[in-house]
This record gives structure tokens, sequence and C-alpha cells, in this order.
């Protein structure tokens, strides 16, 4: 059976196929069966319904079966990142674990910073930028990985914390900070995609102080709810900071608060409990 259309669109008519034993749905309109060898001439208009409804049905039967689209592969930029996953955090270490009253107020102090962040953002995204501060395009990865981080870290590949070498101050080298100024002029789909790369280099590597600092500025301008892809992205957030600790060696690492914090905001202020660490 066949649906008879212009372009591909279903017409008001339907032509048995020579196969076909029953009929599925009834007819629309009384269309006798056309002579698919009657000779088609595309440039004389029809002069009658009837012959307009033949004309649809050669044309549908001259319509091939399957039709494969022609994808351009250079306009697939990139895979879904979203990858929803159920699993939990890694249990903290002995003596690892922040008491509830620490998360509670971690949270409620978190919250006033947000508070700030979206009070202020228009004044802050009305002040100029310095001139050594190119923020890069939302789609440029590698760009925003150098920009937060900097340079040398990036091309090192650090394995442990950062430290500094000279005393002089160049950001290109060690990552821009997350000034009001600069997060404030980042949209949602900016920060999500931020949150992505930075989480994607920290997936590989150890924690910095310099990601800290960029992730909780991030969580920070992140609005609920969140999106899908958000969600995913922070629940991996979360279970990296707890795979990160279980690393360190000594509860009094400055990692570890870090990594605390950063779980406790995903499960108690973004409302993802089940990643929660059990106060000590």
């Amino acid at each position: 059976m066949r649906w008879a259309g212009l372009a591909g669109l279903k017409a008001m008519a339907w032509v048995p196929a020579e196969s076909a034993v029953e009929e599925l749905m009834p007819r629309l309109l009384p269309v006798e069966p056309c002579d698919l060898t009657e000779a088609f001439d595309p440039s004389v208009p029809p002069r009658t319904p009837q012959e307009y409804l033949r004309r649809v049905q050669i044309e549908a039967a001259q319509c091939p079966d399957v039709v494969v689209a022609q994808i351009d592969p250079k306009k697939l930029k990139r895979k879904p990142s979203v990858n929803i996953s159920l699993s939990g955090c890694q249990p903290a270490p002995e003596g690892y674990s922040p008491t509830l009253q620490w998360q509670q107020q971690q949270v409620a102090q978190f919250s006033i910073v947000r508070q700030s962040v979206n009070k202020h953002r228009s004044h802050w995204k009305s002040q100029q930028l310095d001139s050594n501060v190119t923020m890069p395009k939302s789609e440029d990865e590698e760009g925003w990985k150098k920009f937060c981080l900097g340079e040398r870290l990036c091309a090192e590949g650090a394995i442990g914390p950062a430290t500094n070498e000279s005393p002089g101050i160049d950001y290109v080298q060690i990552g821009f900070p997350p000034l009001l100024s600069i997060v404030s002029r980042m949209n949602q789909a900016t920060v999500t995609s931020v949150l992505e790369y930075l989480s994607n280099w920290f997936g590989e590597r150890d924690f910095t102080p310099e990601l800290g600092r960029w992730l909780y500025a991030l969580l920070a301008c992140l609005e609920k709810p969140l999106l899908p892809e958000a969600h995913s992205l922070i629940r991996q957030l979360a279970r990296r900071c707890s795979e990160v600790r279980l690393l360190v060696d000594n509860k009094d690492d400055e990692r570890v608060p870090a990594l605390n914090l950063l779980i406790c905001l995903v499960s108690r202020y973004f409302d993802q409990r089940d990643l929660a660490d059990e106060p000590s």
C-alpha cells in the first residue's frame, strides 16, 4: 500500500500495491487506480480534480521506498554530552567527611553568594574588562581551559596542586580568576559548556586551586531548575571529587575541604541527596 502525495507528503488518496491484501485505512476520496504506463507530462497543468489526483499517484509511484539523508559530519561539532548515571559518590575515608553543621553553613553561604551575583549581574556586566582579558567563544574548549587554568597548567597536565614559581602575575600563564566582571558576561549556555570543559579536564587530572575557584563560580552562576545536561555534569563532578578524595593520603591536605565543599553544594544545594556525605 502506498500513500500518494506531492514531494513525499500524504495526499488524501491511496493506491493499493500489487501485493496488498486488505485495506488498513479507509479511502478518503474515491480515486480509481491509475495506469502507470500512461505518459505523464508535468508541464501540462491538470484540468480536472480526477486528473490531478491521478498525477499525484504517478508521482508517488516514482518516489523511492527508502530515502537516505545526506548529513555533513562537519556540522556535528560534538557528540551529545548528557549521560545520566545513578551511581553515587565514593564514601569518604574515615575522618575526611565534614560535619552536618559545616555542610549547612556552606550551603547557606553559597546561597548568599548566588543572590549577590544575580543582584549585581547587570552592574558587573557593564564594567569594561582589562585590555588583556579576551574571553573565548562558547564552543572553544581548549581556549576556555587555558583561560581558566592557564597555559602552563594545561601544557603540563599537572597531576598535583600548582605552585607559584614567579612573583609576577601573568594571567595567560596561570589563568584568569573568575572575576564578577567575567562570569557576569557568561550566559547559561556558556556556563554549562565551560563547566563541561573543566569537568572533562578534571576527569583525567588532579584537583588544583585554580580549578576549584572556577568550579565554585560556575556553580554559583548555574540557574535552577537544572537542565538535563547540567544535572548530569554536576553529578559527574561530585563523583569525581569523591574519587580524588580517596587518593589524598592526609586528611589535613588543603584539597580535602575544597573537594568536600563541591560535593556538599552539588548534593545539598542542588538536591542531589544521594551523593551527600554522611556527617562525621
